[in-house]
């Protein structure tokens, strides 16, 4: 699985929506005043108001199919997989 990555803004040329990434030391994240903006754990992806995933990666695909919720858009189609992960099971 591809993990999604702040220089992937690609979803911002696609799709209608601004991309904003706020990247931090992590030990930032570990502050009381962090957890009192009552904000998702890190890593995570926001959409809206809508928490993708917090505190793990998430691929592509998931934040795209949360975009287009979020646009009322219909949902991509699943990514192809390729031999290898269909010879042994990869998911």
């Amino acid at each position: 699985m591809k993990e999604f990555q702040a220089d992937d803004a690609q979803f911002g040329r696609k799709y209608p929506i601004d991309i904003e990434v706020t990247s931090k030391p992590k030990a930032d994240y570990m502050t009381d005043e962090y957890f009192e903006l009552d904000l998702p754990l890190a890593p995570a992806v926001m959409v809206a108001d809508e928490i993708v995933v917090e505190g793990e990666n998430v691929s592509q695909h998931e934040v795209e199919v949360s975009i287009c919720r979020h646009l009322d858009l219909p949902e991509p189609a699943p990514p192809r997989k390729g031999v290898l992960d269909r010879l042994f099971g990869k998911k």
